[in-house]
């Protein structure tokens, strides 16, 4: 959960690597979801789902802010998440329209990620022991070894799990890549984007309603306590289709924190949390643009300006 000490920025390190073979590359187009009937995606580009033109319910109102408290409190035997007002920074339940988009099936994987590297030079995944401790987050670091890429490589076994330790300007940089490459426009998803997608039209609090279960997603309560494959939750797949809509972890918006300058606004719970009020469609926190948390990962929005 997040009652932890403030963040601090720091300058990581750039690490320069081109540790990627041909294989490593050529391996996006097997991992990314490819599908010649993904509505007009170039043989390079991830599968996307489609969310349709029209409106849809946003925010929270003080029923479903009550209901996250409660949940959180049952789960953990105490209100932090109460007295810290985790939940009052959403925008109140009303009706939104948004133009119709499609956005990535799956989060970023480590094999898709590679690719990206493989082709820019661009730092792999990992921070130093002084940048993580700097972060003043309560994971320490030895956790973060799994997650890291060492000598440039996908740690064994992770080829499918969503690529982690990436700052938001490592999502950027990875959206201009795929532009490139496939002719498209992605970019990161802004807040009613991602909200969307993840609970349809009706305002449900989850993807698939507005009761919390365990079982359809990746969260503390019931996961493994760490990354998993993505799409290892189908029952827990937005309206829309879209995979680990929720948990697994937390998701890049393109939405800068107006009251806290150089932090931009995270989606959808992670693995580590439980309760879980943080895993509704409509929470939202922000955290520093230069942390590379192994809680928080990425997808793209496809076409949208």
């Amino acid at each position: 959960m997040r009652w932890r000490s403030p963040a601090r920025r720091s300058n990581i390190g750039v690490m320069k690597t081109r540790v990627f073979s041909a294989a490593a590359a050529a391996s996006f187009l097997i991992i990314a979801g490819l599908s010649s009937g993904s509505l007009g995606a170039g043989p390079e580009a991830p599968e996307v789902v489609r969310v349709p033109a029209g409106a849809f319910i946003e925010g929270s109102d003080r029923a479903e802010r009550e209901y996250a408290y409660r949940i959180d409190e049952q789960a953990y035997g105490h209100s932090t998440t109460r007295k810290q007002k985790w939940y009052e920074n959403e925008p109140p339940r009303r009706q939104a329209t948004l133009p119709e988009f499609h956005i990535m099936k799956t989060l970023v994987t480590n094999e898709m990620y590679a690719a990206f590297l493989a082709a820019t030079g661009h730092p792999p995944p990992d921070v130093d022991r002084a940048t993580w401790e700097g972060y003043g987050l309560i994971h320490p670091y030895k956790r973060s070894r799994k997650f890291a890429w060492t000598d440039g490589k996908i740690p064994a076994g992770r080829e499918t799990h969503p690529v982690v330790m990436v700052s938001w300007h490592d999502a950027r940089a990875y959206a201009a890549w795929l532009s490139n490459t496939t002719g498209q426009t992605w970019r990161l998803p802004d807040e009613q984007l991602s909200e969307k997608a993840c609970r349809g039209t009706d305002g449900r609090y989850f993807p698939w309603g507005n009761t919390y279960e365990p079982k359809r997603l990746n969260s503390h309560d019931a996961g493994p306590f760490e990354t998993v494959p993505v799409a290892r939750y189908p029952e827990g797949a937005s309206p829309y289709g879209v995979l680990d809509a929720t948990g697994q972890v937390f998701e890049w918006t393109s939405a800068a924190n107006p009251d806290r300058p150089g932090r931009y606004m995270v989606r959808t719970g992670s693995w580590d949390d439980k309760g879980c009020g943080i895993c509704r469609c409509a929470a939202r926190h922000s955290r520093p643009e230069n942390i590379k948390h192994i809680l928080v990962g990425f997808r793209l929005v496809r076409g949208v300006k």
